[in-house]
């Protein structure tokens, strides 16, 4: 694969976007190139990952949970899997297996961490990502509560059962 081709694959992922070609060809020069076969295993869940996959060609599925006989979720070429990887560390929720055969970059943590301290402006740029997604995860997560504390309110407190057996406070004088 060409540096451009390697740089290609980059340009849709919201992570890498307002990024310098100049960045993104660091980027790219830094990845590393693999090539799975069909049935081969990208990521196995509850693993740690190194960083990040980028699926340049070629079809993988993620299976989630404990059974791995389901089909699962078609990841098509230009998924990137574990993401944050690339920046910390980061543990496989889902195992995703190659399909068809599947050319992918990864960008190794390590790789990253070297890069963004060389160009700190590439650090401020993924440190500013992460921050708006914590935001939106903490407004998501204050209107979930505004809903369920609206629920709580509306509803009519719960009725004390009477039960045969037992004894009412007018008996008890």
């Amino acid at each position: 694969m060409a540096i451009d081709a390697l740089v290609k694959p980059l340009l849709p992922l919201p992570l890498f976007r307002g990024l310098t070609e100049a960045q993104l060809r660091e980027i790219s020069r830094r990845a590393e190139r693999i090539v799975y076969r069909p049935g081969d295993m990208i990521a196995a869940e509850n693993t740690e990952s190194s960083g990040a996959i980028v699926i340049v060609s070629g079809d993988c599925i993620r299976l989630e949970g404990k059974s791995k006989e389901t089909r699962g979720e078609l990841l098509p070429e230009g998924s990137m899997i574990t993401e944050l990887a690339m920046l910390v560390e980061v543990v496989h929720s889902a195992t995703i297996v190659a399909q068809t055969q599947v050319k992918a970059l990864s960008l190794p943590r390590e790789r990253m961490h070297e890069l963004m301290q060389r160009d700190p402006a590439l650090a401020a740029h993924f440190s500013s990502l992460m921050i708006k997604r914590l935001r939106e995860i903490a407004d998501e997560l204050s209107a979930i509560d505004l809903r369920l504390e609206g629920l709580t309110l509306s509803l009519p407190p719960p009725a004390i059962a009477s039960h045969p057996n037992s004894v009412s406070s007018a008996s008890l004088n």
